[in-house]
């Protein structure tokens, strides 16, 4: 058997490597699982005696026409880089640009060629005498592909396996076998959603010693479900571990408290098939495994018939949202990568944070670029509210504010109306004993040391700016009660004078426009919220004070309709503006003709071009030149505005001439909203009158302020994303001229660095590489569909917890109810469609996938499902861990879901509580 180390033997790379020589070995020619396996039993943990095949005798194998398919399946969205754009990375085939037929057409293709091919005699000659050295017998024969157990995507049965394999010629078989599962469906249909080149992808082969297996199963070294990263999952079951990993079995499910071993969860109705003591080892060595690879790990494992415990395979978790405290650029949180789990085991501070740019309703990321600013405009952490920016979404600390009982009261009133569901899981903090209401120490006189200097530091320039901004509205926030007409007037006219302010002079270099952007973002921010915050903050001031005056008269929810159909609201009226076009487009025979025919794309591209139909390119230039600052995630600096992109804006277009009901169009909606609530007020003024006079000329003058100063409220708002827009403009210039002198490959990539390192690219630096790692974690999380509401500094989702937590506790089926294992959290609803077979099974998007279990040929159906329910399976069964990497809600071993579920039939799966209801 070859000894030298795989990939260092020039020109005649070995094709054999026994698995003890592969811890210097690369990911290129062993592929990911041998990789890991190599890097195990150099460390010294029990992995069963084998060999790999490299890479080499895959290439040497591969017949040229594979090639030519490869580059078909690549030619429509790689580039030199592997990056993709945003919109692509959006699109339902990840952006290549081929229907999901013709893509399987060309896997199905290239298995062909493969499986025809002949074995190369010395790659032949190489297996045989390998597999001859370990003294024959029973193998398991594992593909590790060079995209495999990546630490962002973990291809986790993408590629096939061979058990009990046994006979030179049945190893030979099942290698060429390995190879051909290059190219399943699932496998191509899986790189391309990752952005990985299939023309660079190669195959490695594994060949192990069958351990004869007494118990066997699947450990994670955190809590797939829930986050955590303190508990370790375990599933076993008797005899071989491939039942636990398929979901062929229902199996044991064990959590394990990692630091002290102590058991959390297990088998209450029948025998356990895993004692205590090898709970404990098996905790052991996964938490062993996870210090080795400085990552939570997936590990499936063996106990043989003597008792003795073997790993066979290791990759890393991909699918656990990150921690806290996680640079979102590097996705370190220590030395070894597992911050969260010592610390919070040692009884270290745990921390809760919640998500704030879920509470500004957005999911996806936000670009690098577009988190810099927003730090610089919160002061780099400087004032009361610590943020952190994991996933690269920001999160608010909230552990100051829950161990201060005031600071409860107003989380508990306040929480409700920013967001229902983290409303619904906060008494479940506020029980925790973890956040439980702090008392401060005791200041004592002649204290030296401790607590007491930190108080007689003074607030610093931050909190003293902070304090000034408040003052600075005070004056306007008189004005707008005293002469609200006036007031109105002088905030329009400020958001005019903004716009003049940032213009740059021109000509300008690249390193001016970088000065003048950081220039605007540090002097206009205070300015504009001095200026447009006064009016609408006296709007609600106004309306507080006439729900008091009401107190007993009318229930606060009463009131809401006097905030209906507000005038001057910024974005109401632009949204009037964009109605207004269309049914003037909807006149002119040629335009409409144009917005019903042409998709938003077509018609951008002719908008771009100049080619519109006349009415509706000078309708568009007018809107634009107004409102193209805007965009759809608009905090975001770094996302695209809708002058540089239309598209969405001419879709709305589009959907607006569909309009055919004159009742459902927008001015008359506006017009009965506003109607309605002139109505209430005259009703409450009318209820608050037969108290006291004065008391219905107070609630009058309360709620016409209010009408008349609350619409104001989306200008502070416009006039941010209006220095957004500018500052994004002034960078895109940066970055065409980055692009010029080779520093990045797309002016765009400057939104994925920060202003220091923009100055570092304009002396000449190359950034390539920086780009190129953070737009693949900005492609990462665009795919991740579950964000959690509020995150453990431990990695908990607390949502999931507290639903898996009640989950665990013995329920029985209701008639309208079936519960399982959680596997895979979120809610998803839709029509059920029940597969036996997934051969020739369609599955309709967003329909809800019922099967009696799942292995790797079923994972194509993942692409469209909306969730998934099986009846076997745990929650590291394949189904499972497939459905976290897709993001789709999971509910697994729900007994006799295929017959007590039907085609057709409405059902809401609730992967977190492990229920399907309807």
């Amino acid at each position: 058997m070859a000894s030298e180390s795989a990939g260092r033997g020039g020109d005649s790379p070995s094709l054999v490597v026994d698995l003890s020589k592969l811890a210097s070995a690369s990911l290129a020619t062993v592929g990911g699982k041998a990789l890991n396996l190599g890097r195990l039993v150099a460390a010294g943990f029990p992995v069963p005696p084998g060999f790999c095949l490299s890479t080499a005798a895959y290439r040497k194998a591969a017949p040229a026409e594979l090639d030519l398919i490869a580059a078909h399946l690549d030619g429509a969205g790689i580039d030199g880089t592997g990056a993709r754009s945003v919109e692509e990375a959006e699109r339902p085939d990840g952006g290549r640009g081929l229907a999901n037929d013709d893509r399987d057409s060309l896997a199905r293709q290239a298995r062909d060629v493969i499986l025809a091919g002949p074995v190369p005699p010395d790659v032949d000659a190489a297996i045989r005498e390998a597999y001859a050295a370990m003294g024959s017998g029973p193998v398991a024969v594992r593909s590790s592909a060079t995209a495999e157990d990546l630490p962002f995507a973990s291809f986790a049965g993408q590629q096939d396996s061979f058990m009990d394999v046994d006979g030179a010629d049945a190893v030979v078989e099942a290698v060429r076998r390995c190879w051909a599962s290059l190219w399943t469906d699932r496998a191509v249909a899986y790189r391309t959603t990752n952005g990985i080149s299939h023309r660079e992808v190669g195959l490695a082969v594994v060949v192990q010693r069958m351990v004869d297996a007494a118990t066997a199963g699947v450990l994670f070294t955190a809590n797939p479900v829930t986050g955590t990263r303190t508990q370790t999952v375990i599933d076993a079951s008797a005899g071989p571990g491939q039942a636990v990993v398929s979901g062929a079995v229902n199996p044991d499910h064990f959590v394990v408290e990692t630091a002290s071993g102590r058991i959390l969860q297990q088998p209450q109705d029948t025998r356990p098939s895993l004692a205590d003591a090898q709970l404990r080892e098996l905790t052991s060595l996964g938490d062993d495994a996870q210090r080795l690879f400085g990552a939570p790990q997936d590990v499936e494992w063996v106990i043989d018939g003597g008792g003795k415990a073997w790993l066979t395979q290791s990759r890393p978790v991909t699918t656990l949202y990150p921690l806290p405290e996680e640079d979102p650029f590097t996705g370190q949180a220590g030395t070894d990568g597992t911050a969260g789990t010592d610390s919070t085991a040692a009884g270290a501070d745990t921390r809760v944070y919640l998500c704030g740019t879920l509470m500004q309703g957005l999911t996806r990321p936000l670009t690098p670029m577009g988190l810099h600013v927003l730090a610089l405009m919160r002061g780099n952490n400087n004032g009361p509210w610590k943020t952190l920016n994991p996933g690269l979404r920001m999160y608010v600390d909230l552990t100051p504010i829950l161990r201060n009982k005031s600071g409860r009261e107003v989380l508990a009133r306040m929480l409700p109306l920013a967001d229902g569901r983290s409303a619904a899981i906060l008494p479940g903090l506020l029980e925790d004993p973890r956040f439980s209401v702090a008392r401060p120490p005791r200041k004592k006189s002649g204290c030296k040391g401790g607590t007491a200097p930190a108080r007689k530091q003074p607030k610093g320039a931050e909190g003293t700016q902070g304090l000034g901004v408040f003052l600075g509205i005070i004056p306007g926030m008189v004005r707008a009660l005293l002469w609200p007409d006036r007031e109105l007037r002088r905030a329009w006219r400020y958001q005019d004078r903004l716009a003049s302010r940032l213009a740059l002079p021109l000509p300008a270099t690249a390193a001016s426009r970088l000065q003048h952007t950081e220039d605007i973002l540090a002097t206009s921010v205070n300015r504009l919220i001095q200026a447009s915050l006064p009016a609408p903050a006296m709007g609600y001031l106004m309306l507080a004070a006439a729900r008091r005056l009401l107190r007993g008269i009318a229930e606060p929810r009463e009131l809401e309709a006097v905030l209906r159909g507000l005038p001057h609201n910024v974005t109401t009226i632009m949204d009037l503006e964009l109605w207004h076009l269309a049914v003037s487009l909807g006149g002119d025979p040629e335009a409409r003709r144009a917005f019903t025919e042409l998709n938003p794309g077509e018609l951008a591209a002719r908008y771009r071009s100049g080619t519109l139909p006349a009415l509706a390119q000078s309708g568009l230039e007018a809107f634009l030149s107004k409102y193209g600052h805007r965009a759809v995630a608009e905090i975001d600096l770094g996302m695209p505005r809708w002058s540089e992109e239309p598209d969405h804006i001419l879709g709305m277009v589009s959907n607006y001439l569909r309009v055919e009901d004159p009742e459902q169009s927008p001015d008359r909606q506006f017009a009965r909203a506003a109607g309605h609530a002139e109505a209430r007020i005259s009703e409450l003024v009318e209820r608050a009158g037969t108290k006291s006079r004065l008391r219905g000329r107070l609630v009058a003058l309360c709620l016409h302020r209010t009408r008349q100063l609350a619409g104001l409220r989306e200008l502070p708002k416009f006039c941010i994303v209006l220095v957004l827009a500018e500052m994004h403009r002034q960078l895109a210039e940066v970055g065409a001229e980055l692009v010029k002198n080779g520093t990045i490959g797309d002016a765009g990539d400057v939104f994925f660095l920060d202003f220091d390192e923009l100055r570092v690219g304009l002396r000449g630096a190359d950034l390539k590489g920086i780009v190129t790692r953070r737009r693949r974690l900005y492609d990462v999380e665009l795919r991740r569909r579950r964000i959690p509401r509020l995150l453990l500094s431990d990695g908990t989702d607390v949502e999931a917890a507290m639903m898996a937590a009640a989950a665990a506790l013995p329920q029985p089926d209701a008639a309208d109810r079936l519960t399982g294992t959680p596997a895979s959290a979120g809610t998803a609803t839709g029509k059920v469609r029940v597969i036996m077979d997934p051969v020739g099974a369609r599955l309709e998007p967003g329909e809800i996938l019922v099967a009696p279990s799942t292995d790797p040929g079923w994972t194509p159906l993942f692409m469209t499902a909306g969730a998934l329910v099986m009846e076997m399976g745990g929650v590291v069964s394949h189904g499972a861990v497939v459905a976290r990497e897709y993001g789709i809600p999971a509910v697994v071993g729900v007994a006799d879901a295929t017959m007590r579920l039907h085609d057709g039939q409405s059902i809401t799966v609730d992967g977190a509580a492990g229920t399907v209801t309807w």
